[in-house]
């Protein structure tokens, strides 16, 4: 657009030249004179207006040119503070977000991934995505999901999943494991058992050799017990499972020591580095993911994980309560992390801008609006050569 802009201010100034040479001949020479004339001055004042926002025209230091270069820390600031005022606000964010269905926009995402070509803003994404590489940006998504989790009753949360899952049948693969597990971890250290069994015989069993008969035994018994478990769904043995897992839901969401037990533990768990460092690793984790999602998604969204996302995102259209629970915690923790976060966020945007040279701030943006000012120098050279043909008008009538 550049050039177009630039070729058409020529174009005046040659049309310009070829009307005063033929304004003897007749007078409509003069009008196209007046209009090419007036569309240089227009072009050339609109060319000084653009270029003087990002360097200095023809390299000459005319006061008040390069404003952007100059003006950059001051930009950041205000950009900052405009981030600040109008949207980092608590009680803004919240209001926003209560109008936003997040979770049925992701559900019906996830569900129809987008096909290669219908991802439009995929280089938008990915420079934002790489831009969350920032340990203070990583810092404030840790603290806010270890706050986050703080707030959290885990206890009843747990024995209401537990429940649902009693209810739903979902525990029996558990239990299952769990036979699965004892049997193979008796298999596999068999000579230790045979060992403790030995040594627990008495002196008279191992003096006669019956100890070894009887780790034998007591082992066949275990190995047959556990098959027979494995094998008859109505056993007493799952019975007194099920049982255990019901008495431990309700425990969880009614037993005021056990719920102290849990947040105890809760809380350690948040004071341990480790989970910081795990969390830190997820939030890498998930960025790369959304990364490679956006750069391909088709790769990105084949096989089980692919299925299992669509899936899961059926599920989120489907169920309401999920959605709206999904939108609640988006919505306080959006919030809280305005709340808490604003100053370091705003902080961020701030020394981001100043951190870059006057070169990289004048680039991005004449790459942003660069098309749209040429296009201004273009509307100045036309209306200004109509200006020009109207004065001239004017001129010869009076």
């Amino acid at each position: 657009m550049r050039i177009i802009a630039t070729g058409l201010l020529l174009a005046m100034a040659a049309l310009f030249l070829a009307a005063r040479a033929l304004e003897a001949r007749h007078p409509g020479w003069g009008f196209v004179r007046a209009f090419a004339e007036a569309a240089m001055v227009g072009g050339l004042a609109d060319w000084f207006a653009v270029t003087a926002l990002f360097r200095h025209p023809l390299g000459l230091p005319i006061p008040h040119t390069a404003i952007i270069p100059r003006n950059k820390d001051r930009i950041g600031d205000s950009l900052a503070a405009f981030l600040r005022s109008n949207f980092l606000v608590p009680a803004i964010v919240a209001r926003r977000m209560a109008r936003l269905d997040l979770a049925g926009g992701l559900g019906r995402l996830l569900a129809r991934p987008p096909r290669e070509g219908r991802l439009r803003s995929g280089k938008l994404a990915v420079a934002l995505l790489e831009g969350m590489a920032d340990e203070r940006l990583a810092g404030m998504v840790r603290a806010a999901a270890v706050r986050q989790i703080g707030t959290i009753e885990l206890a009843p949360v747990l024995g209401q999943l537990l429940d649902a899952a009693i209810a739903e049948g979902r525990h029996r693969p558990l239990i299952d494991g769990v036979i699965d597990w004892i049997g193979r971890t008796l298999e596999a250290n068999e000579p230790l058992f045979r060992k403790m069994i030995a040594q627990r015989a008495g002196s008279i069993l191992r003096w006669t050799g019956l100890d070894e008969t009887l780790a034998t035994k007591v082992l066949e018994g275990l190995f047959r017990l556990l098959a027979d478990v494995a094998d008859d769904p109505a056993h007493p043995l799952r019975a007194k499972a099920e049982e255990g897992l019901a008495n431990l839901a309700w425990r969880l969401r009614h037993d005021p020591e056990l719920q102290a037990r849990v947040t105890r533990f809760r809380d350690a768990a948040l004071e341990n580095p480790a989970l910081g460092d795990w969390l830190d690793g997820l939030w890498e984790r998930a960025r790369n993911a959304l990364l490679r999602s956006v750069r391909d998604p088709q790769e990105a969204m084949a096989g089980r994980l692919g299925e299992a996302v669509r899936n899961f995102g059926e599920t989120l259209q489907r169920d309401d309560g999920l959605r709206r629970s999904i939108n609640r915690f988006a919505r306080r923790a959006t919030a809280s992390i305005a709340a808490n976060y604003g100053d370091a966020i705003v902080s961020l945007v701030s020394d981001t801008v100043r951190g870059w040279d006057a070169g990289t701030i004048t680039a991005r943006l004449e790459n942003a609006v660069g098309r749209d000012l040429q296009y201004i120098r273009v509307n100045g050279t036309l209306v200004g050569g109509l200006v020009g043909m109207l004065i001239h008008a004017a001129e010869l009538v009076i």
